[in-house]
């Protein structure tokens, strides 16, 4: 079976591939993946201290999530990101955001991410290439997910 998954990457540390926007570059050459949204620099959440570099990638995989996760962890590590605290500076992040089957909650992966719908430097990259997507939980597409966040609250 094939599956279609969404995913997120980050970076705000150099690696061998030069500056994090260099490096998320080299990452989505190294996903092969079926779309790509530009690179979108971003401020430093938490401890992290430096802005990030985010994209999002829509890729074709016939590995189930635990298996593309494994993979994603492996080409962490082949661009040098060694585990570390949560939230602090790294070469690469990458997420699985969505993937065609909907829901998952097994082997220590949540899909959708749980943190998805909060963040813009999430959503802005995966709007560009797959607006129409919808969150399974939710029902909202990522165009409107987005749409959410950017409204001021009304109060």
């Amino acid at each position: 079976m094939i599956f279609l998954y969404a995913i997120a990457l980050g970076s705000n540390r150099r690696s061998r591939h030069g500056s994090p926007a260099a490096t998320v570059r080299a990452a989505l050459d190294a996903l092969q993946p079926d779309r790509a949204s530009s690179v979108h620099l971003t401020p430093a959440l938490g401890p992290a201290g430096r802005s990030f570099a985010n994209a999002a990638a829509v890729l074709t995989s016939r590995s189930e999530p635990p298996e593309l996760l494994a993979q994603m962890k492996e080409l962490e590590r082949s661009f040098g990101r060694r585990a570390g605290r949560k939230w602090g500076p790294r070469t690469l992040d990458l997420d699985i955001l969505l993937w065609s089957e909907g829901p998952w909650a097994e082997s220590g992966i949540v899909i959708p991410h749980p943190e998805m719908r909060r963040r813009a430097f999430v959503l802005e990259p995966l709007a560009e290439i797959a607006p129409d997507w919808r969150d399974p939980l939710s029902g909202a597409t990522v165009r409107q997910l987005l749409f959410r966040l950017a409204r001021p609250a009304r109060g």
